[in-house]
């Protein structure tokens, strides 16, 4: 069975930007639109999720911050962070959310294995740990029967603004990156690790490489 999966690269893009058109692709989506993967690099930017408190958000600075649509609380995106968001039509695959989650888990722990970082999740905290310091973070929006929102691995950045925070609520939550663990060095590096992991893991049948936010809804 055909199985097409869309990567679309779409470089270093402004937050706000990237998250309206995760919602109108969403929003305008059909059941012959194929799931895509978005690989991306934020400006500094912190997002604070549905259940996101107040008190978590402890000196923001001139670091904006934008309330959103994905479960979780407050997190940071930055340069040198591989963003991917996956947009998935969990209905047609029959998929549970529960089961995104683990599968995307997985695709971070399999990519790391690869540098010999054992790394690994957590049930009582999403994202994926190595030695209890968090390297990636986890945040879903299902709509539609359909996900959006994904992932965040930091990779080779400067991880001050996660001080400014309560990454994820937890108030004692240490950040590590994969660079300071002789894993992928760059975000291009990272980014084709966890495209390879991630498209196995969903069984594509083959990878359609775009770039930019036009959309294939109406195909």
């Amino acid at each position: 069975m055909s199985n097409p999966l869309v990567i679309r690269q779409l470089a270093q893009a402004e937050y706000t930007q990237v998250w309206q058109a995760m919602q109108t692709f969403t929003d305008e989506r059909n059941q012959s639109t194929l799931d895509e993967l978005w690989l991306v690099e934020h400006p500094p930017v912190f997002t604070q999720g549905q259940a996101g408190k107040e008190e978590h958000l402890l000196a923001p600075g001139d670091i904006p911050v934008v309330q959103v649509d994905r479960g979780g609380q407050v997190t940071y995106h930055g340069p040198g962070q591989q963003v991917i968001y996956v947009m998935i039509d969990l209905r047609r695959r029959k998929m549970g959310v529960r089961e995104l989650v683990t599968l995307i888990e997985n695709a971070i722990v399999n990519t790391l294995a690869e540098y010999d970082i054992d790394a690994y999740p957590r049930p009582d905290a999403p994202g994926v740990y190595v030695d209890g310091k968090k390297v990636a973070s986890l945040g879903l929006r299902i709509r539609k029967g359909c996900s959006f929102h994904g992932l965040a691995l930091n990779v080779n950045m400067d991880l001050s603004p996660f001080l400014r925070i309560n990454p994820c609520g937890y108030n004692d939550l240490e950040i590590i990156q994969s660079a300071d663990l002789n894993g992928p060095k760059t975000v291009a590096e990272a980014g084709d690790g966890l495209v390879k992991h991630l498209s196995a893991l969903l069984e594509a049948t083959e990878l359609q490489y775009q770039t930019g936010l036009e959309q294939q809804n109406d195909s």
